[in-house]
């Protein structure tokens, strides 16, 4: 038989609280933990999404400044902009790459741009919907 105390909440109880636990110092008594540390970059995160709302000419036009080497590798996917390494690429770099906007996809191992064109996830490789080129291959007018 259950009472009003046993009944089922949607509430935690509040000895299930989320804790998480800090590093111990040996200075504490207590062991030294192993946190992984944040190494990122500092990256401005309002620059970064008004960057992300640019039309793919900008962007192409603030990749060729920030880094022409970006610019190189750059390929345009429909109006989005892709780019992809061999090998992961320094720490430099991918702050480059988010602070202008890009994100890294995992599934397709690509840094993309959306450029305004937001969209949900889609089936399929999106070459085979949308036109492609590598901006860095064109011939300046």
């Amino acid at each position: 038989m259950k009472t009003t105390s046993q009944k089922k909440s949607n509430r935690l109880p509040q000895e299930s609280k989320l804790v998480v636990p800090q590093a111990q110092t040996p200075e504490a008594g207590g062991q030294t933990g192993t946190v992984k540390q944040d190494t990122r970059l500092p990256i401005d995160s309002e620059a970064r999404m008004k960057n992300r709302t640019m039309p793919t000419d900008k962007v192409l036009a603030l990749l060729h400044t920030v880094n022409p080497d970006l610019f190189n590798l750059a390929e345009v996917v429909g109006k989005w902009i892709w780019v992809q390494f061999k090998d992961q690429p320094a720490a430099t770099l991918r702050q480059q790459l988010a602070q202008i906007g890009f994100h890294w996809n995992r599934e397709r191992q690509a840094w993309q741009h959306p450029c305004g064109a937001f969209r949900l996830r889609g089936a399929g490789d999106p070459h085979e919907k949308y036109s492609s080129y590598y901006p860095g291959d064109q011939k300046p007018a």
